[in-house]
């Protein structure tokens, strides 16, 4: 068995789970493996998880224990190795919304507006609209101009014999809105002019069969109006609204140093402003944006931290829409879920012992009296810290400093 441990009056804070290596005597030989309580190396490893937002499931022993209470010469606390659940977790800023708003574009009309005031804005949405498949986006000359879904916008006029995946995405679309009479593929068919008829006549506008740039307006689903940004009355051709998607989603800046704790399907908690907490997933993580500061001194915002760090825009869905109640934008706090750890042997971080030559050990409790346990450390979390090694079980006392 060691030595008895000697205690630091120097106390040099490390973080992680690295500690410095003792150097050899002046013999040229290294010193014994004599364990070395240093409190504040432990304490330091504390901070360094608090910081890194680590929590922890399954309560840990702590205090003294009357049945198995150390003699005059052994710790002055005692604790015990337990079985657990380990959860690595990090807190950060967040904001409740429905994401980027994507401006709309209404064309102006071949040829410009000539001759009976042609190109005028006739209708707008109302801010806040959910716009699905079929219903207007806006109106030029009192000419509805209806939502598709489909991911290529119309580049060029669609007539009989026009062929392509642009044909199949309207035919795909008019099917779902009740036309029929043709197949739907890459042929534009006479069929298919026939359902575009009917299609325009239900629309109020000019029965041509044919499909141009401008007459509708492609989105990959259902939007809600973010902001209308024309008026009636005034000329096409420019913005006419922006739009988001129809779910509230969650958006955070993530700085750099926490991107270990995120990736595609990582579960995440949301605390709203009032306390409610509603479960969450990560589904867009973009890139890293060089920080800067701002001229007047602060961090600078699109890609940076309140601190002036590099940050990644992190996506969040919430699939219960409803818990969300009738918040539609707020910061909230998220709670991300990096790694779970189950069934593992724990003790508290203050119960290690950093021996002079390097690693770790617990200070034992047993019948023979005070003896010092080599150990492995896995993850951190919570003020505890998973623990495996020879003669390590769940129950075993070890000592821990007042």
């Amino acid at each position: 068995m060691p030595g008895a441990p000697h205690r630091c009056d120097g106390r040099r804070a490390v973080t992680g789970d690295t500690f410095p290596e003792a150097p050899a005597d002046a013999s040229g030989r290294g010193r014994r493996r004599r364990p070395v309580r240093t409190v504040l190396i432990a304490a330091a490893v504390v901070a360094t998880a608090t910081a890194g937002g680590l929590a922890a499931t399954g309560a840990l022993g702590g205090g003294s224990d009357d049945g198995t209470a150390a003699a005059p010469s052994g710790p002055p606390s005692t604790a015990k190795v337990r079985k657990t659940t380990l959860t690595r977790t990090e807190t950060v800023g967040g904001s409740l919304g429905y994401g980027e708003a994507v401006p709309v574009q209404a064309p102006a009309p071949a040829g410009g507006a000539k001759g009976g005031g042609t190109g005028v804005v006739t209708w707008l949405p109302a801010e806040g609209t959910t716009i699905k498949r079929g219903a207007p986006v806006y109106s030029v000359d009192d000419k509805k101009v209806p939502l598709l879904y489909g991911s290529t916008p119309l580049y060029r006029a669609l007539k009989t014999g026009s062929e392509g995946k642009d044909v199949e995405q309207l035919e795909r679309n008019l099917a779902e809105l009740g036309y029929g009479g043709f197949t739907v593929d890459e042929e534009f068919t006479g069929a298919t002019a026939d359902a575009v008829e009917e299609w325009q006549d239900d629309l109020g506008g000019a029965e041509t069969g044919t499909v141009a740039p401008g007459d509708a307006v492609v989105a990959t689903g259902a939007r809600r109006v973010a902001d209308v940004q024309a008026t009636s009355g005034s000329a096409a051709g420019g913005p006419v609204l922006t739009w988001t998607g129809t779910e509230r989603i969650v958006t955070v800046d993530l700085e750099v140093q926490y991107e270990d704790l995120v990736d595609d399907g990582t579960k995440a908690t949301v605390a709203l402003p009032d306390g409610t907490e509603v479960d969450a997933e990560v589904d867009g993580i973009g890139t890293a944006a060089t920080a800067a500061p701002a001229e007047n001194g602060t961090a600078a915002s699109g890609g940076k931290g309140a601190s002036g760090e590099a940050t990644i825009p992190v996506t969040l869905t919430v699939k219960d829409q409803k818990k969300l109640g009738r918040y539609q934008a707020a910061p909230v706090d998220v709670t991300l879920k990096a790694e779970t750890r189950e069934d593992v042997l724990a003790v508290p971080v203050n119960a290690l012992v950093a021996l002079r030559e390097g690693g770790y050990a617990l200070e034992t409790v047993g019948a023979q009296g005070i003896e010092y346990v080599p150990v492995e450390l896995g993850m951190f979390a919570g003020g505890t810290v998973e623990i495996s090694g020879t003669g390590v079980t769940d129950g075993l006392v070890v000592g821990v400093p007042e």
